[in-house]
């Protein structure tokens, strides 16, 4: 079982922390990755990683109600949230507020004080608006109180009558609900809590709804190309894609697959790399989310999986996130996590680079680093020529994310950075800790659930559970824990029940089940356990094949066989290849005039069976042939060997 709490751990003099399973008292923060504390059983002081502190959870207290995941707000509830941050943003930014202050804007808003200071708790204690959205217990302003029937009659008609090009009015919106009702013999709404449905729809929406995307760009988007300067760290992040200048290898055939795509974000204020995502798959909403929660998340446990030595001390939420256009940013899912995450995401003017400098900077520096690499493509096709990059290449993708990780970690963040005058991490030190003349912002929260941030980000589905469990992309998932949900039906609409589930491109063996009884995530796994851990990448490429071939009803069986077949098929063409060059390097060592006899001269072509519409297999025949052309003196290729020290 998967934990889904979403609260940060503030580390300020006072706070109660555990490390190494003992408790302290925080008395110091030294510096941004270390603390002084007291050890509440001994009362010895001692200096503790940052990265190692956790919050102490009683065992009498009290169990709060689940977080709901961000996909099932409701749009009306989520705006009542972002409704009630507007009206506290105002006391959140004084340092000092008085009564007074609390009444005043208290008054304006039409709320009690007490309620405001209700709100204003809620959000300091967890820094989300989703803990501002109303709950669903109890009856609560705003509250509807209309049967699902009507609610729905009410909604069909607003989508059809005024969220139309036609553009109906809200008089023309109550006449026929109206008109519904008596012929469904229903009592109808009064107009007053009809026109209300109306004015609860976001007025940006509904311009774009009735045919003005103009007007609802011009009034309730942020202005895009400028933001507020970044004084701080994580005041703003920049994140955008570039394709890596580099061609990769597979890890078991060492055979060229392709370039990779990379995902980068920069802290404006700092220069120092905020988060990074390496995947073959193109820039997706996917590729955005996974490295904003990187960015969010502490990375010692990454750099540990990767096999970096050295401190990437930059976590925490930022306050805004500046991206250009691309559909990639404007995913739903995106959009909602940064609402509750409290990150203003603004995007800048369309064909004005100028604007996104700082990741546009971080970008070519990532590209020179790649000119650096074996089975380099350079920037233009000119610089190319000579230079066979799949024939060069030798670093596997996750060999080049290690590369490339070690150099931001080691190298450019303790290389004075011309933007800032320093390193860029003296820069985030400054910012944390202060300087003679600067004060400090202190210790970003530390998020306590690194998973639930990166699920978070994550796109979802949804699906009904059956007796065999689910079913995403033909695979079938299954675990014990969906046996109460077999069939399931919801109550309301009397239709099969769908649960949300997420899961990681990376590795599709795994899925992330939303449990509805106590909002917990499960990991649930193949139905199958005999099938490998793959890729989404590695699913899409079977697919494509398959489809290729002429097959359209595939189910998993096939799509396994296939990812099994195309990995075959590489592994032969590079024992072909062996084989070929071996045979040419025994040519190279007989003596002048001697030929070999006709059963050792190598052949010109190795063949691999294949369809004769499979690309992939026709090119590895071409390289193989290409090979076979090299100057018999040359030395087989062997592993790129990356050193990660430095």
């Amino acid at each position: 079982m998967v934990g889904i709490s979403r609260k940060f751990l503030t580390v300020a003099p006072g706070v109660e922390v555990t490390s190494e399973g003992r408790r302290y008292v925080v008395t110091n923060v030294m510096t941004p990755s270390s603390v002084l504390a007291k050890d509440l059983g001994t009362g010895e002081s001692k200096t503790l990683r940052v990265e190692g502190l956790s919050r102490i959870i009683e065992p009498s207290e009290e169990v709060a109600a689940a977080e709901r995941d961000l996909a099932l707000y409701s749009s009306e509830e989520w705006a009542e949230g972002q409704r009630r941050l507007a009206l506290i943003k105002p006391l959140l930014a004084m340092p000092c507020r008085s009564r007074s202050d609390v009444e005043s804007i208290a008054k304006d808003a039409g709320v009690h004080f007490t309620t405001l200071y209700k709100w204003l708790k809620a959000f300091l204690l967890s820094g989300h608006v989703s803990s501002l959205v109303p709950s669903k217990a109890g009856r609560r302003t705003g509250m509807r109180m209309l049967g699902q029937v009507l609610e729905e009659v009410i909604r069909a008609v607003i989508e059809e009558k005024y969220l139309s090009v036609d553009r109906g009015t809200a008089q023309d919106v109550v006449d026929e609900v109206r008109k519904r009702c008596r012929h469904m013999k229903l009592k109808a709404p009064s107009h007053i809590t009809i026109r209300a449905r109306i004015n609860d729809i976001p007025k940006s929406f509904a311009l774009r709804k009735r045919g003005r995307r103009d007007d609802a760009r011009d009034q309730y988007q942020p202005i895009r190309g400028s933001f507020p300067d970044a004084n701080h760290p994580y005041s703003v992040i920049q994140i955008d894609h570039t394709p890596a200048n580099v061609i990769v290898v597979d890890e078991v055939s060492r055979l060229p697959i392709g370039r990779p795509y990379l995902t980068l974000a920069i802290d404006v204020s700092t220069r120092l790399v905020a988060g990074l995502y390496l995947s073959m798959d193109p820039p997706s909403s996917v590729a955005v989310g996974l490295c904003l929660s990187q960015a969010i998340c502490q990375k010692r446990e990454y750099l540990a999986n990767l096999g970096v030595g050295g401190e990437w001390p930059a976590w925490g939420v930022m306050s805004k996130v500046h991206c250009d256009n691309a559909k990639e940013f404007r995913s739903r899912t995106l959009s909602r996590a940064c609402e509750d995450y409290g990150i203003d995401l603004q995007y800048r003017m369309k064909k004005t680079p100028h604007y996104g400098g700082h990741i546009e900077r971080l970008m070519g520096t990532a590209a020179r680093i790649f000119l650096g690499l074996p089975g380099k493509t350079f920037s233009k096709p000119e610089q190319r020529k000579g230079y066979d990059s799949d024939a060069k290449a030798a670093m596997t993708l996750r060999e080049l994310e290690a590369y490339l990780v070690d150099y931001i970690v080691n190298k450019y963040h303790r290389a004075v950075h011309s933007g800032v005058g320093v390193t860029p991490l003296t820069a985030w030190e400054r910012g944390l800790a202060g300087s003679s003349t600067e004060p400090g912002i202190g210790l970003l929260p530390i998020p306590e659930d690194p998973l639930r941030v990166q699920l978070d980000f994550m796109p979802y589905e949804e699906r009904t559970i059956q007796r065999y469990g689910y079913q995403l992309d033909k695979i079938h998932y299954y675990d014990s824990v969906l046996d109460p949900y077999i069939n399931s039906v919801d109550p309301d609409t009397k239709k099969k029940r769908k649960f949300l589930i997420r899961r990681d491109p990376r590795d599709i063996s795994v899925t992330y089940f939303l449990d509805p009884q106590d909002n917990r995530y499960s990991a649930v796994r193949y139905r199958n356990a005999g099938f490998p851990a793959i890729s989404l990448w590695e699913l899409n490429a079977a697919n494509e094949v398959l489809k290729q071939d002429g097959l359209k009803d595939v189910d998993e069986d096939q799509l396994f066989a296939t990812v099994d077949r195309l990995r075959q098929r590489v592994d032969d063409a590079l024992n072909a290849t062996k084989k070929a060059r071996s045979a040419r390097r025994s040519a190279a060592r007989r003596p002048p005039g001697v030929r070999p006899k006709p059963s050792e001269q190598p052949k010109r072509t190795v063949p691999i069976p294949a369809a004769a519409n499979d690309e992939s297999v026709h090119g590895i025949n071409a390289r193989v042939s290409e090979a076979l052309d090299d100057d018999p003196f040359a030395e087989p290729i062997t592993p790129f060997q990356v050193s990660l020290k430095r």
